[in-house]
């Protein structure tokens, strides 16, 4: 009896812990219950405000300072260009790929293709000197400048020779690298089966440089118009995640960020520079992939 007894406590404690080793199966067959060890990229686009910025333009015979420039993206709204391979990166883009260190920590490098237009219809205040050859196309803007309004757009209709156009349109490239942080939420809106749809919040920071192709017309001088490492960024996002089938995923993000850049060429002159530094706001919808190496 007391053989029987022990027998069947013996075949009870396998069963039980057969059990809970299949549940625990059943857990970790989830593909979405660990990150650890994923790799994923995506493509997107974005939109972009900026704060206003002093911008110097320095030159050998040239220094001023153009006060509070207002400046704005340039969208190009709904177009095949972001998914068409010869065009893709004309647009206002966001690139990522990256790779989970482990659940809830990722690290990636990305590019974010931005664009800086400076508002050509402002009147701005100059403060420095300009002191041209007399031949110069751009003499006739020589003088002393004491916080003195320009119009910008005026100057350009009234000789043909702008005083100033300058905008970072193929673009304001910051490539970066983010350590971001990712949680499953999907309880809060009651979903079950992560493996099918998985909601995640995410948060991150960012630091990299700028590379810009800068184009620029100062002074009726021949633009400089190729990419140059000119600065450094750093940045903090929030975004929500949706994952759909395990491996597809739609992400949008709200990412706000400085930008110093102390060496922009704009003309064909080494000579020619201009600084800035300025802050952004970039709201972005990118699609992406996700899959365990």
């Amino acid at each position: 009896m007391k053989k029987i007894i022990l027998y069947s406590a013996f075949i009870a404690l396998v069963c039980t812990t057969a059990v809970s080793a299949q549940e625990e199966i059943k857990v970790q067959e989830k593909y979405t219950a660990h990150n650890k060890g994923k790799f994923f990229v995506s493509w997107g686009g974005n939109r972009e405000s900026y704060t206003k910025s002093d911008v110097n333009f320095k030159g050998k015979d040239y220094d001023f300072t153009v006060d509070n420039m207002t400046a704005h993206d340039k969208p190009k709204g709904w177009h095949v260009d972001y998914i068409n391979p010869a065009n893709m990166t004309i647009p206002q883009t966001n690139f990522r790929m990256g790779y989970f260190i482990n659940d809830h920590y990722s690290v990636a490098v990305g590019w974010d293709h931005m664009k800086y237009v400076m508002t050509q219809d402002q009147t701005a205040n100059v403060t420095g000197n300009i002191n041209l050859p007399a031949g110069a196309p751009g003499a006739i803007y020589n003088g002393v400048y004491n916080n003195t309004p320009v119009d910008f757009a005026q100057g350009t209709e009234e000789n043909g020779i702008p005083f100033l156009t300058y905008e970072h349109t193929d673009g304001l490239n910051y490539i970066n690298t983010e350590v971001s942080r990712h949680d499953d939420i999907s309880s809060l809106f009651k979903i079950g089966n992560t493996d099918k749809i998985q909601v995640n919040l995410t948060e991150g920071v960012g630091v990299g440089l700028l590379y810009p192709k800068t184009n620029t017309t100062l002074l009726g001088k021949e633009r400089h118009d190729d990419f140059h490492v000119s600065g450094y960024g750093a940045s903090v996002k929030a975004g929500l995640n949706i994952t759909f089938f395990k491996h597809f995923y739609i992400q949008g993000e709200l990412k706000g960020g400085y930008i110093n850049m102390q060496d922009i060429r704009t003309t064909q002159s080494a000579d020619d520079s201009a600084s800035q530094d300025f802050f952004f706001l970039q709201r972005l919808i990118a699609f992406g992939g996700i899959f365990r190496i």
